[in-house]
């Protein structure tokens, strides 16, 4: 269960968003400090579960032959082939558009050697390289997994984002969903809580409130 301060400001993100004709996501904003981001150790990069969901679509392309493409057919965005992969290669553009596109993308162990020659380019800067799709992984479960997830990212930069819901969840389903982000990174980052500056919870255009 999120903590009660937690709940309150995003309580008061939701009541002070005005209305708007479109469905708003809601996001977390962190600032860090006290850490050496030019040195990339230090730097957050994980895909983290939410336990209430994202609130949104989740975008996920597999990259899979066989059987294991028939399957991810029914929960994935898209299924690519190997020949796909070949094909997206050899056009920039179109493997530029399909990686801002999507969230997520997946891939069978004995394509991420194509996959780097072919997408490294594109899929590296972004921090979009495939998860691998072991022999034995169950590619549904996978898929389904990732529908709940979204990557928190610092880079370089002090400030950093992620959704943490949508505007018609409860304030205490988008609270839970911040108290598992902010667990990762107090057992992850170097000084744990002392390497949190501040923290602010905010719907797309609403304003920013700071969670105490």
């Amino acid at each position: 269960m999120a903590d009660q301060e937690i709940e309150n400001a995003v309580s008061r993100a939701l009541e002070d968003s005005p209305a708007r004709n479109f469905r708003e996501t809601v996001d977390l904003a962190i600032n860090l400090r006290d850490i050496d981001l030019d040195d990339p150790s230090n730097r957050v990069d994980q895909d983290v579960v939410l336990p209430s969901g994202t609130g949104q679509e989740t975008q996920i392309v597999v990259f899979a032959e066989g059987e294991t493409a028939l399957r991810a057919e029914d929960v994935a965005e898209q299924v690519l082939s190997s020949d796909d992969l070949a094909d997206l290669g050899d056009n920039d553009n179109e493997a530029k558009d399909l990686a801002d596109e999507t969230d997520f993308f997946l891939a069978e162990e004995s394509l991420m050697q194509d996959i780097g020659r072919y997408l490294g380019t594109v899929l590296g800067p972004r921090g979009k390289m495939p998860d691998p799709i072991a022999p034995d992984d169950d590619v549904v479960e996978m898929v389904e997994r990732l529908k709940n997830s979204v990557t928190i990212r610092s880079g370089d930069r002090r400030t950093f984002h992620t959704r943490v819901g949508a505007e018609d969840m409860s304030a205490e389903d988008i609270g839970d969903n911040i108290d598992v982000i902010l667990r990762r990174l107090h057992a992850d980052l170097e000084k744990g809580p002392l390497n949190i500056d501040t923290i602010y919870v905010k719907t797309t255009m609403g304003p920013a409130v700071e969670v105490a």
